[in-house]
C-alpha cells in the first residue's frame, strides 16, 4: 500500500478566470467541469479548483495558500510557459532561481493570490 498524489483544493473567486489561467498559463486541461468546481490535469499533477462567494476575501494574509509542484527539467519548462507568463502584472512571475535548501525553482501566483511553487533538486 502506498499513497500516489495529492491533489488540492484551490478557492478561487471566479472559476472562469481561474481555469483560463491555469489551461492558458500553465498548459493544464479541462477534465471535469461543474457549477463551481473544476478539476485540471496536467502530466500526473492535478488540482481542484472551487468558486467560492466573491464576498471571500482570498489576498487577506489569513487565507492564503499555495502548494508546490516536483518537476524535471525546470529550466525548459519555464522557457515553455515564458511566453504566457509574460503578460501577467510584476511581481506574479519569479524566474528560475536555486534555492540554499537545494532545490531550483520558480513561482507564479494564480489570479486569486495562490502561489505556485515548481521545483527540482538541483
Amino acid at each position: 500500500m502506498r499513497l500516489t498524489q495529492i491533489t488540492p483544493f484551490i478557492p478561487c473567486t471566479k472559476l472562469d478566470a481561474q481555469v483560463a489561467f491555469y489551461c492558458d498559463k500553465l498548459g493544464f486541461t479541462v477534465g471535469f467541469r461543474a457549477d463551481n468546481y473544476a478539476f485540471l490535469r496536467r502530466d500526473d499533477v492535478a488540482v481542484r479548483l472551487v468558486e467560492v462567494s466573491s464576498d471571500v476575501d482570498l489576498s487577506h494574509s489569513e487565507r492564503e495558500g499555495s502548494f508546490y509542484i516536483d518537476v524535471t527539467g525546470i529550466d525548459a519548462l519555464y522557457d515553455s510557459l515564458r511566453d504566457r507568463l509574460e503578460g501577467l502584472p510584476e511581481g506574479r512571475v519569479r524566474a528560475p532561481f536555486n534555492q540554499a535548501y537545494g532545490q531550483r525553482e520558480f513561482h507564479v501566483t494564480d489570479e486569486d493570490g495562490t502561489l505556485v511553487f515548481f521545483g527540482q533538486a538541483v
